[in-house]
């Protein structure tokens, strides 16, 4: 198998179909191919539409999740389900064009690279969205070691060593676009358009939850701008306290206690319960990651009988991917 192109599925019914003509277009002059659904537990026809695409074309092959798993956790199944030379991973809703597959692959070819991925050329959206997806980037590259580029997309060529590589990773709680920096290898960056077919699914509450899940999958470094904050607020209330202890022994100036009182314990309580919450979180991923549950369940897999599909770890119909 030369080429697998992967997708995932969710409330993706009005786009299949132009998606399956476009892409099967775009791979049919790269030689022998596969396109690879994962159905992600969509609520809509979804799955009846792919799998009628799967009766039509012999390419076809469906991942058919237990339930809803987050798109990342699906994309991951995807790749590990994937048994091409190279690996095209592409959202089906038609924001990122599928007829950037050859050219991604003239890329690949000319920059002997191991990745070819798309950055937008300018953010979509409006003013809300363009800023906290600015402020996303901006503040997990401040706090992380592992930095990732702006305005990031899902569309990728990957070749078989680099998919290897990425799948290898075995986090419960995944942020892909971390774990596609820290796989490594030869990567460039391809400017492409993405269209506006629908209103994000990514709230700002959503948005701020990745960006935790991130932050705390990928550095350590707020427990340790926690460590300095305690030090930095131990030293200023040691001077404080010396600063008082003067004036009332050499000044006799005793400063009226209730306002500063309250202050003090308010602002000391507000760290004191971000600092706690901050560690919980970590421990949390902690606990997660010690249950070794999967990351997704495959509940059936629809594939015409050809060569076996090579899967990481001999992953079968109904098994659990790890």
């Amino acid at each position: 198998m030369r080429l697998s192109i992967v997708t995932t599925l969710y409330r993706s019914e009005m786009s299949l179909r132009e998606f399956h003509q476009r892409i099967s277009v775009a791979a049919a002059p790269l030689g022998d191919y596969e396109i690879v659904y994962v159905n992600d537990g969509s609520p809509d026809d979804s799955l009846r539409v792919v799998l009628d695409l799967f009766h039509e074309d012999r390419h076809v092959r469906v991942i058919d999740l237990s339930r809803n798993f987050g798109h990342h956790k699906a994309m991951m199944t995807g790749l590990a389900h994937a048994r091409g030379d190279f690996v095209f991973l592409i959202d089906s809703d038609l924001e990122e064009d599928p007829e950037l597959l050859p050219v991604f692959a003239d890329a690949l070819r000319a920059a002997d690279a191991d990745v070819v991925y798309g950055v937008q050329h300018r953010r979509r959206g409006h003013l809300v969205e363009r800023v906290s997806g600015w402020l996303f980037f901006r503040i997990f590259n401040a706090l992380s070691e592992t930095s990732i580029p702006a305005n990031v997309l899902t569309v990728r060529l990957m070749t078989r060593r680099y998919v290897s590589a990425l799948i290898a990773h075995r986090e419960r709680e995944t942020t892909i676009a971390g774990l596609w920096a820290i796989t490594g290898f030869r990567q460039i960056a391809y400017p492409v358009v993405k269209h506006v077919k629908s209103p994000t699914t990514y709230s700002f509450a959503h948005k701020v939850d990745v960006l935790v899940d991130a932050i705390t999958s990928f550095s350590h470094r707020p427990l340790i701008l926690i460590f300095y904050l305690g030090v930095v607020i131990g030293c200023v209330a040691s001077l404080a306290a010396v600063y008082l202890v003067i004036r009332r022994l050499f000044f006799g100036i005793a400063l009226p206690g209730w306002p500063s009182l309250i202050v003090s314990v308010w602002m000391l309580g507000g760290l004191m319960l971000i600092s706690i919450g901050i560690i919980g979180v970590y421990l949390s991923r902690v606990f997660i990651e010690t249950k070794q549950r999967p990351y997704t369940i495959v509940g059936d897999i629809h594939e015409h009988a050809t060569e076996p599909a090579r899967v990481e770890d001999s992953r079968e119909r109904g098994a659990v991917l790890r």
